[in-house]
Formats: structure tokens, C-alpha cells, sequence
């Protein structure tokens, strides 16, 4: 777990460079679909409309000779930029390091555990539960066997490590930045003893101080709000990706990727920023909720 995590991004991020970097090039070029099908209809292999579209949308997978017959149509002459995607697309379906812990967490999380890997910022609201990322292994462990009674312990020990093992987002050369909204309901909700509670809290203003780590409390106050819809984040990798949107429900995981939808999100985490408690104000009232338990 000692390898570095920039250096392991995920396959599902280096789709997402490949795909994306395609598409612009395409549209620096005012190029439609079907204009870059014909610069296309003398070169070897098979093209259709549905096919472009079907690469740049990640439905389909594009070999490193179809990129090179891309980069001709879009006129890119730029060495050093062909070798990058011809290198992306030779790698895009390898795996990083964390397919070590993936067969510790649930099915739904593993796409969102490839792309945790290489996010450089993240705005999370919660609602119900201090967040995986800044959770200690205690308090992780008492979450795990409230919703999991009868799970094996074994089980429970390989999530926990699993899910401290995902923090090192934090602790790298250059930090994921970490934007995170807590209602303020979890900070009353006792998980486990009151030790556990109390060293949790602690851990929040701990953490906090650092400085790529933002948190705030929504207050019971700020009454009906973009949170009553349930927790969700908002997602950015390196670019040219778009930021994009998570949330996970009884259903399973949801990814939000249209432009308006995440626009949207962006947007409801706007609102609850401004009703949110500040940072300052926020940490004094964890503090005063570490005081509850003893």
C-alpha cells in the first residue's frame, strides 16, 4: 500500500483523459461526427457514426491504431500529445493497485474506489455518517457491525483496513483537496461507545487544521435545504475530465456525467456552503458535541 497513488490512477480515469481529449480535439477542429467520419472512410478497419460516438461517450473501447487514425483526421502533429494518447490507450483497461482491497467492499464501490485513486479535489456532503475518508478504524468498525450484525469478523476487519487504506488520498505529496459538509445530526448520532464518538470528533478538528481540508456543519437551523435530498459529491479529476457527480442510495451507486444534471449539483452544493456553518464556527461546535460524550 506504500506505492505512489498518482501514479496508479485508475483505468477508469485514464479512459475518461483518453475519450475526453478525443472529443476536443475533435470540436477544436469544428469537426461533427459524421465530418470526421468521412476523413475517415479511406482508412483501414471499420467506422460508422455510432462507433465515434461510442468512443467518446466510453461505451466502446478505441485501439492505439484507431486513435492514430483519429489524431490524423483532427490534424495533431504534436509528438509529445499522440504519445501520450497512444500510451492511454494501450493502458486504459489495466488496473491500479487498489484491485487488492476492491474484494472488500461492496460491488456498487469499486468504480468509485478506481476514481477515488486519482481525484485532486472532492466536495462530499453527508448525512448520516462522518465519511469514509475521515473516519477512524474504530468508529468504522462499530458502522460496519450496526448495518452488518452477523458479519464474519474477518470480514469486518478487511473492510476496515480497506477503508483506512482509501485515506491516503489525503496524506500524499500533493493532497486530494477535501471539501466536506456534515449535517449536523451526525455529530448527536452515537456510533459505538462514547469513547469511540468522542475520539471520532477529535479526529474531525485534527483533521481539520490541515490545509487542504475543509469542513463544515449544516446546522439543524438552516432547516429545509438541498440536503433533505440525501448526501452526494461532486468529483474532480485531472483535466481535461469534466467534474462529475456521485451518490450512493438503497439502489446502489448513481453517477451523475450530463453537463446539466451536473451543473445542478454544483449548484445545491452552493446553496449549502452559504447555509452552512464557517469552518471557525463549525469546528466550535464539534467541539461542543465532543464534550457530550464524556
Amino acid at each position: 500500500m506504500t506505492q505512489d497513488i498518482g501514479a496508479a490512477a485508475s483505468a477508469t480515469v485514464r479512459r475518461w483523459q483518453l475519450t475526453e481529449t478525443l472529443r476536443r480535439l475533435r470540436e477544436q477542429r469544428s469537426l461533427t461526427i459524421d465530418q470526421t467520419l468521412e476523413l475517415l472512410r479511406d482508412k483501414p478497419g471499420k467506422w460508422s457514426r455510432s462507433k465515434i460516438s461510442r468512443i467518446e461517450t466510453r461505451e466502446q473501447r478505441v485501439k492505439p491504431h484507431e486513435v492514430d487514425q483519429l489524431l490524423d483526421a483532427y490534424e495533431v502533429t504534436d509528438l509529445a500529445t499522440r504519445l501520450w494518447l497512444a500510451d492511454l490507450a494501450t493502458t486504459a483497461h489495466e488496473r491500479g493497485y487498489w484491485l487488492a482491497i476492491r474484494k472488500d467492499l461492496p460491488e456498487d464501490f469499486h468504480d468509485f474506489l478506481d476514481v477515488e485513486a486519482a481525484l485532486v479535489a472532492l466536495r462530499q456532503l453527508e448525512t448520516m455518517v462522518v465519511p469514509g475518508l475521515l473516519q477512524t478504524g474504530d468508529y468504522t468498525r462499530a458502522l460496519i457491525y450496526g448495518a452488518n450484525p452477523g458479519m464474519a469478523h474477518e470480514v469486518v476487519d478487511r473492510r476496515v483496513v480497506a477503508r483506512l487504506a482509501r485515506q491516503q488520498v489525503l496524506a500524499r505529496p500533493n493532497p486530494l483537496q477535501y471539501h466536506v459538509i456534515l449535517d449536523e445530526a451526525i455529530l448527536e448520532r452515537p456510533v459505538g461507545t462514547p469513547l469511540v464518538m468522542r475520539l471520532q470528533l477529535r479526529r474531525l478538528l485534527d483533521t481539520a487544521d490541515q490545509s487542504h481540508i475543509k469542513i463544515q456543519v449544516l446546522p439543524k437551523a438552516a432547516g429545509a435545504s438541498p440536503a433533505l435530498d440525501g448526501p452526494f459529491s461532486v468529483l474532480s479529476l485531472p483535466e481535461p475530465i469534466p467534474d462529475f457527480g456521485y451518490a450512493e442510495g438503497p439502489g446502489g451507486a448513481v453517477y451523475v456525467e450530463g453537463r446539466t444534471e451536473v451543473r445542478e449539483c454544483i449548484e445545491r452544493w452552493g446553496v449549502l456552503t452559504e447555509r452552512a456553518l464557517s469552518p471557525a464556527d463549525s469546528l466550535d461546535v464539534i467541539g461542543e458535541a465532543v464534550k457530550t460524550y464524556g
